[in-house]
């Protein structure tokens, strides 16, 4: 009877390539699910990547490393102190003699030839939000749902924000995105239950530095020659705008400054005043500097940890060279 029943209905059915017979066995069942899996990664093939730099030097020195020695990314070391994936930048590889290096370039068939194809997807893996271009609302999107996914993911894991943006402007100061931008990474931010890492790989420049300051007090890092600016936001073009519109932009304008100056304030434990005053005009930082002014807390350099670990005190020292100390009344 269940047999009469299949054939009659696979006889309703048109005869049709796209559309299979219908069955009701193990087999058929098997069939239909991977024709749902092809279907979803064809779906998923069309998904258009993310806005990358192609000129990006941590891309580029990421892409690099992938492609030669694979090893040392998918063989991380767990150290909850340092940001993954910046050990690439501090490892170089000294190759003393001949042999070494016909060793070192011999063929081996379990490396990749080619480098992964989707970067942006690896540093996620690795909970890593890469900030890499301007914030245009391409990347505000992007950025704000990577945070949303590694927070559903794991709500107590660290996510890490590497920056190399030169925020809502360009180098040249065009304004390329409208500060409600930088405002969005901003909040979405201070939404996260997680620890927030964040680390400026080159530069962190208006909006970009308030994110640098934005992340978890002692876990706010900064690479040796990366550098970091504070600006005020500027007007957008106005164009053939009636002098009204103009105006009703620039006291927008200075209402997102006075935001910024307040957020500024907040994270690096400067007064309202002298965020105000440095911000007048554009206020460059290298590393020790961002430090000093409260953007930062700690500077990655190589092997500092160590060093400052081995340094001692200069009381200790006096004490072991003898030397003693006069109070002058």
């Amino acid at each position: 009877m269940a047999s009469c029943l299949q054939a009659s209905m696979n006889s309703l059915l048109p005869r049709s390539s796209s559309y299979p017979p219908l069955s009701l066995n193990s087999t058929g069942r098997r069939n239909l699910k991977s024709s749902r899996y092809a279907f979803r990664a064809k779906a998923a093939a069309k998904i258009p990547m993310p806005p990358i730099n192609p000129k990006d030097p941590f891309l580029s020195t990421l892409a690099s490393v992938a492609a030669n020695s694979p090893e040392k990314l998918l063989n991380r070391p767990v150290n909850a102190d340092t940001p993954p994936y910046l050990d690439i930048f501090d490892s170089p590889q000294l190759m003393s003699s001949p042999a070494q290096v016909e060793r070192s370039v011999a063929y081996n068939e379990h490396r990749p030839r080619t480098p992964p194809p989707d970067l942006p997807s690896m540093l996620l893996d690795g909970r890593i939000v890469y900030i890499g271009m301007p914030l245009v609302p391409a990347v505000t999107e992007l950025v704000v749902a990577e945070l949303m996914y590694l927070q559903w993911l794991d709500p107590k894991a660290p996510i890490y924000i590497y920056i190399n943006s030169t925020g809502t402007t360009r180098d040249d100061g065009e304004t390329v995105g409208m500060e409600s931008e930088g405002f969005a990474i901003y909040d979405s931010l201070m939404q996260l239950k997680n620890e927030v890492h964040t680390v400026c790989v080159g530069a962190a420049i208006g909006q970009a530095c308030l994110l640098l300051s934005a992340g978890t007090k002692g876990k706010r890092f900064m690479m040796p020659h990366a550098k970091a600016m504070i600006q005020q936001p500027r007007v957008p073009s106005s164009g053939l705008m009636p002098a009204s519109d103009v105006l009703i932009r620039a006291k927008e304008v200075i209402t997102n400054r006075d935001i910024l100056v307040e957020l500024l304030s907040k994270h690096t434990g400067n007064s309202l005043e002298t965020v105000a005053n440095v911000m007048r005009r554009p206020y460059y930082m290298d590393a020790p500097k961002a430090k000093e002014f409260g953007v930062i807390d700690r500077i990655l350099w190589r092997g500092q940890d160590q060093i400052i670990a081995d340094v001692v005190p200069s009381e200790e020292f006096d004490k072991n060279a003898g030397i003693r100390s006069v109070e002058r009344v």
